[in-house]
């Protein structure tokens, strides 16, 4: 076994014992509910761009992508960009793929400033609902052309919406690619903390993909991805397709 190969090993070693380590499981949540009173997930930007995103959540982004080389990147939510822009910037390194991103109210300092980035060439965005019809159809005379497609659901964070989102964007994920769920950490924060949302424990991205899960065979939660950052909001978040659709 060469050197790489013997870090590599030990690398994934350590990934399995952050997981099996229930403690540290803990104080990560514990340490991520203090953060998030003082927002701190909000403190960070990717090239310019608002990012709202934990820090460990945005160095797993871009191993997924510089992995798997998506021709497609589709992402539900897009609020300032930051999340666009760091796609965007791991597929220019790559030297191809597109995003494209999808937000029911794209404010216009934000359409502003994600034009004028210097990868917007590699952006697209679309206004509407994530679950509207013709919004749907729009997405998939994009995705039809492309081999390797990833999808990332970040809009309405409600188990309703969440599902829906789900059923309907998975057919576009394709083989060996990622449909990444964010924010499935709702569900271990106290119930409550969200009173001025419409989601809480129990309606939540997490219990969304829990009964996705249920209800197909193709997609199954990649633990050693999801492991490795421990803070993070996409707990179990990482779901990668492991058959295609049903002929």
């Amino acid at each position: 076994m060469d050197e790489v190969e013997q870090f590599d090993r030990e690398r994934r070693e350590a990934v399995r014992n952050l997981a099996s380590d229930p403690e540290l499981r803990r104080l990560s949540l514990q340490w991520m509910i203090a953060a998030d009173k003082h927002k701190y997930s909000y403190n960070f930007t990717w090239l310019g761009r608002p990012i709202i995103k934990l820090p460990g959540d945005i160095v797993v982004m871009q191993e997924v992508i510089w992995r798997t080389k998506p021709d497609l990147i589709i992402e539900t939510g897009i609020a300032h960009g930051g999340s666009l822009i760091l796609s965007a910037s791991i597929l220019e390194l790559i030297g191809h793929g597109e995003v494209l991103g999808i937000d029911v109210d794209i404010r216009p300092h934000n359409r502003r400033e994600i034009e004028c980035h210097p990868l917007s060439h590699r952006i697209q965005m679309i206004e509407g609902s994530s679950t509207d019809l013709n919004v749907v159809e729009k997405v998939a005379r994009i995705a039809d052309s492309k081999k390797r497609v990833m999808v990332v659901l970040d809009s309405l964070h409600t188990h309703e919406h969440v599902l829906k989102e789900l059923r309907i964007y998975s057919q576009f994920v394709t083989l060996g690619a990622y449909l990444i769920l964010p924010d499935t950490f709702i569900e271990y924060f106290p119930a409550g903390y969200y009173q001025s949302r419409p989601w809480d424990v129990g309606d939540n991205p997490m219990t969304a993909m829990r009964q996705f899960l249920v209800e197909t065979d193709c997609f199954m939660v990649d633990t050693a991805v999801s492991s490795k950052a421990l803070i993070s909001e996409a707990i179990d978040g990482y779901l990668v397709r492991v058959k295609p659709e049903p002929s």
